[in-house]
């Protein structure tokens, strides 16, 4: 089976590496010259990346870049190809990707992933998916090759809906964890005591658990790298962004998820977008900078 993978950066590389590895075939391309892995066959033009693909990745920074490429492919496609994106995107976007897909008697599964670049590089990612059955189903053996799960959440646009619902959760609870690593360090607790209480108590939660925002407790969490890898500040902005506008256009209040994009935007106006996302307990905690 040929896949063309088109998006070779930190995410798309080693997800087609991963491809390769489980026996497709995979036809990559991305713009930068120096993207990609060694062991993916580069194209010099999405379009010519898909001419022979029985199916196409794209994993690209917006919306914008997704319905542009597919107005670029859509012309150079085989009868009947399946398109699976998994870059995270406004879920307008990804229905009228889908829209133009089907127009073209092609077929559409919206996968955004979870699990970072670790997860793409060890093929352990989490899939949310959305589309039609028979997408679903041609989808899930490629999904599966790059990753450890597919999640279907229904239709068009389900599978990004899930991704911005999901990780405004994570922001939201992010900037709690670091607001009671501060309290207690103003109210004389070590970083461990809180630890050890809130990870087995009604506190506990993915923010705290695993990726820490202070040094210590978890010896794996950025906050013992300077902040350095893990999920930027810079992508925890877009995606919040991306749930409050879908927030608007559904007409449901989110008032602490639009709170926590401000806080990121304020944040990532003075650090810069490259830490990770728990990074935002320095503007708490001066010390943890």
């Amino acid at each position: 089976m040929i896949v063309a993978f088109l998006g070779l950066g930190n995410m798309g590389g080693p997800m087609a590496a991963n491809l390769v590895a489980k026996g497709f075939q995979v036809h990559g391309y991305d713009p930068a010259p120096g993207a990609g892995h060694d062991r993916v066959r580069r194209m010099s033009s999405a379009a010519e990346a898909v001419r022979e693909a029985d199916a196409v990745v794209t994993m690209l920074p917006s919306g914008t870049h997704v319905l542009d490429c597919y107005r670029e492919i859509l012309p150079a496609l085989r009868p009947g190809t399946l398109l699976v994106d998994s870059s995270t995107i406004d879920v307008e976007d990804a229905r009228a990707a889908a829209g133009l897909v089907e127009a073209e008697g092609h077929l559409a599964v919206d996968a955004p992933v979870s699990g970072g670049v670790v997860g793409a590089t060890e093929g352990t990612l989490t899939f949310m998916a959305g589309g039609s059955a028979r997408a679903l189903d041609l989808a899930e053996p490629i999904l599966l090759a790059m990753g450890a799960r597919v999640v279907r959440c229904g239709g068009a646009g389900a599978g990004q809906a899930a991704k911005i619902c999901n990780n405004m959760v994570l922001g939201v609870s992010m900037i709690a964890v670091s607001e009671a690593f501060a309290l207690g360090r103003a109210l004389g607790l070590t970083d461990q005591a809180l630890f050890d209480v809130a990870a087995t108590s009604s506190a506990q939660c993915w923010a705290l658990t695993v990726n820490c925002p202070v040094p210590g407790p978890v010896p794996t969490s950025p906050a013992n790298r300077g902040y350095t890898g893990g999920f930027a500040s810079g992508l925890m902005l877009k995606d919040l962004g991306l749930a409050e506008a879908a927030a608007r256009a559904a007409g449901v209040d989110t008032a602490f998820g639009r709170a926590a994009r401000e806080a990121y935007a304020r944040f990532v106006e003075v650090d810069g977008p490259g830490r990770d996302f728990s990074a935002i307990i320095t503007t708490l905690r001066k010390d943890d900078a």
